[in-house]
């Protein structure tokens, strides 16, 4: 939250120099710390800053979340990528669960899981919703017990898993999932990446890697990319982003560690400077603690 200058409240002047050094270190983003510049200058109260930034944070974000659809007649494969330590596999298993929920369903109404027949539709869908076919792909070969740690969300879910050995080509086993997937009619085909640093030429090209070898099998594979980011993380998420970004060729962000005010306005500079979308948000530890991006929430809890 923007300060200040007494105890009695949003009714006194704030510290202008001060408000600009906070908001300008939390978001970094150029655009906002002049529109902060402008608004403590035209606006003395706390509570009007206040109103213009988060104005101004709404005008960067997208209104609604992109949702992710369904493709047709084929596996739909989203690949999850990131550093170390942002929660890339624990993510990968809430979206799994996420995928195969009445929630997501709802959101998608009409956009049906692909099946042979619509006497199979029938079968598979219950009165709400229908329920998909989610698949894991362990590519994450480098990091111990990586692979036991998928697995063993696989089996809460009740969804299967590819895995391979650990120094496996995790090309070859997210060709060999996808392959797989379309086999046993999968719905959704979600690869777990091991984390990398952004700065290290051989481990993007490993990604770069990966992605030409899906899209041997299907032009448009990945349909989403998307990156893991420790809303904790500060400045240097930007810089992971732009790296991923140009790399890749990033459709979201999954942004983790969403649990407390003030947290994750990194975001808003990666959205505003390199167009990309917060699309899925991790607040907690518990498998459900995991949603689409809402705006309005987030704009509240920032500022």
């Amino acid at each position: 939250m923007i300060g200040t200058s007494s105890k009695k409240g949003l009714s006194e002047p704030i510290s202008v120099c001060r408000s600009q050094r906070a908001l300008s270190k939390r978001y970094r983003s150029a655009r906002l710390g002049l529109c902060l510049e402008s608004a403590t200058q035209l606006k003395p109260f706390a509570t009007d800053v206040i109103k213009a930034v988060r104005e101004e944070i709404a005008q960067i974000l997208p209104i609604e979340p992109t949702l992710i659809r369904q493709a047709k007649g084929k596996p739909t494969v989203i690949l999850i990528v990131g550093v170390n330590g942002t929660g890339k596999t624990t993510s990968t298993a809430k979206l799994a669960r996420y995928l195969g929920s009445a929630r997501f369903q709802r959101a998608v109404r009409g956009i049906l899981p692909r099946t042979r027949s619509a006497q199979q539709d029938a079968e598979r869908c219950t009165k709400d919703a229908c329920a998909p076919r989610v698949m894991l792909a362990a590519a994450d070969t480098f990091r111990a017990a990586a692979i036991e740690q998928l697995g063993v969300w696989a089996e809460r879910l009740g969804v299967e898993m590819i895995r391979g050995q650990y120094g496996a080509d995790p090309a070859a086993l997210c060709y060999e999932a996808y392959q797989t997937a379309v086999k046993h009619e999968i719905d959704w085909l979600l690869c777990d990446t091991a984390g990398r640093q952004h700065t290290k030429t051989n481990l993007m090209a490993e990604l770069q890697k990966v992605k030409r070898a899906l899209g041997k099998l299907d032009p448009n594979a990945p349909q989403e990319t998307l990156l893991v980011v420790d809303a904790t993380t500060g400045g240097n998420a930007l810089s992971q982003a732009r790296e991923f970004q140009n790399a890749l060729g990033l459709t979201g962000l999954i942004v983790t560690k969403l649990d407390g005010s003030g947290k994750g306005g990194i975001v808003v500079a990666i959205q505003d400077e390199l167009g990309i979308p917060m699309r899925f948000v991790g607040t907690g530890e518990n498998i459900d603690d995991f949603a689409p991006f809402d705006r309005q929430k987030y704009i509240e809890n920032l500022v």
